[in-house]
């Protein structure tokens, strides 16, 4: 289909993008994925490849920043994530969907002078494979927010598995339930089980079970100093943001008692996704079977990569509470552990389907400190990899102070791209501190704010749990 709209035509808001006159087409690839190309009548001449276009264009988190993009003359081609997705996911599948969609870009328009995928959450997990596994259809890659299956359901087992330990005889004693009600959704021997079994409508009562007991078991340690010294500890071991919680200041981390307020408060946040948000997606995907273990963990150990701003607000709720910190990192040591399946981490070891950090062509990745879904972490165990295989001069990375999953602002999603762009063009990246992003994205005039920011206290001493195949 091919058509030229206007704003006038359009049933959505009035916005920079309705205003800048585009070409459109669509369609649906053989495996029922729907696609749609955009491509303004001032275009640059640069693609943006993006799983998330057709699905999210009018999206109030998404929108502003393709409209902005747009009438800049950037062209985009992208997906509509499949309606089948919650049982089928596959990064490696959309890669190659996308890759499809490109090429039909060049049937109906031209080809573009420059191509760059783009994308968030899943679509920033498609955006960092792409530049280490299929980089020939791509001169660079822009990231924002990227999962990386294993490494976030391991971050996240780790954080609740913590949680389960040091929570559960309270939560039993205060007569709020059996300590067999405190699950990991999604794990093994959590009663709930994991992947297939919890969609039928028996799985979602039983997940719904669980999710009340742990709201249960927060709010009452929210009540007390040893439980808020506690949830603080569950939220250091597993490098976890204590601000999760959309529309919220960050306190001072000076603040003990606001601090640990905020942990409550994104402790009750998260719990609707016990045991990590997108669990189930990732173990469908692999037949059902867990992707996530923590055989050989040393919780101590990990606690010594936390964050100092954790650091420092957890030995402080544990000095008010009175409460020995040592002796309860060796009540998590302690508990019985779990095992990943070999067979879910062959499937995710995968193409597309995971992250080295050999990148074959240039990527900026920036990720928001108060994601909700996506520890910030996993970015900083990027670099270290990139470190490790020779590729810095092909990487740069930045943290935005900011809520929320996947809601950053046309000034930080704008500048990126054009950051990307002038590193291809000139095979060297401009500054990219804090100060220069923000300066350059307030230069950009998009109507919203940048918010880029140092790591300073957040910077965690060491990713706890990058993984790649060789592991």
């Amino acid at each position: 289909m091919l058509c030229l709209a206007l704003a006038a035509s359009l049933a959505a808001p009035v916005s920079a993008q309705d205003k800048t006159p585009f070409r459109e087409h669509s369609g649906v690839l053989p495996d029922g994925t729907s696609w749609l190309i955009r491509v303004p009548e001032n275009w640059n001449g640069r693609l943006l490849r993006d799983l998330d276009f057709a699905s999210f264009i009018h999206a109030p988190a998404y929108a502003p920043r393709y409209e902005d993009l747009l009438a800049r003359g950037y062209a985009f081609a992208g997906l509509e994530r499949h309606r089948l997705r919650f049982w089928q996911y596959d990064p490696q599948r959309e890669i190659l969907n996308l890759q499809t969609v490109q090429d039909t870009f060049t049937q109906l328009e031209s080809e573009p002078d420059m191509v760059m995928q783009y994308g968030c959450s899943g679509g920033g997990l498609d955006s960092l494979a792409s530049a280490e596994d299929y980089p020939d259809k791509i001169d660079g890659s822009v990231v924002l927010a990227a999962h990386t299956p294993v490494w976030i359901m391991n971050s996240f087992l780790d954080g609740w598995f913590a949680m389960r330990a040091l929570l559960a005889e309270d939560f039993v004693a205060q007569g709020l339930g059996q300590a067999s009600d405190l699950t990991v959704a999604g794990l093994p021997n959590a009663g709930a089980g994991g992947g297939l079994e919890n969609a039928g409508a028996g799985g979602d009562r039983n997940l719904d079970a669980i999710r009340a007991s742990w709201k249960s078991a927060i709010e009452n340690a929210g009540k007390t100093p040893e439980g808020r010294a506690r949830l603080a500890l569950a939220f250091a071991i597993g490098q976890w943001s204590p601000w999760m919680v959309e529309g919220t200041d960050l306190p001072d981390t000076s603040d003990t008692a606001a601090m640990a307020d905020m942990v409550v408060k994104s402790a009750m946040r998260i719990a609707g996704h016990v045991g990590g948000t997108a669990r189930l997606y990732f173990e469908n995907a692999a037949s059902g079977q867990q992707l996530s273990g923590n055989e050989g963990v040393d919780y101590a150990a990990f606690y010594a990569n936390a964050a100092p701003a954790m650091k420092q607000l957890v030995e402080a709720l544990y000095a008010e509470a009175e409460l020995d910190l040592q002796a309860d990192l060796a009540t998590v040591d302690a508990e019985p552990r779990i095992a990943a399946s070999d067979y879910a981490l062959d499937f995710w070891a995968g193409d597309g389907r995971t992250t080295t950090g050999e990148l074959e062509v240039p990527a900026i990745r920036i990720h928001m400190l108060g994601d909700w879904a996506i520890p910030y972490s996993l970015m900083q165990g990027y670099e270290a990899l990139v470190e490790q295989t020779g590729t810095t001069d092909l990487y740069r990375q930045a943290l935005v102070q900011g809520t929320g999953h996947c809601d950053f602002t046309a000034a930080e999603s704008s500048v990126i791209v054009e950051i990307l762009a002038e590193r291809i063009e000139t095979g060297t990246w401009p500054e990219v501190t804090p100060e220069a992003l923000n300066t350059a994205a307030a230069a950009l005039e998009t109507g919203s704010d940048p918010r880029f920011v140092e790591f300073g206290d957040w910077r965690v001493g060491a990713y706890n749990r990058p993984w790649t195949p060789s592991q």
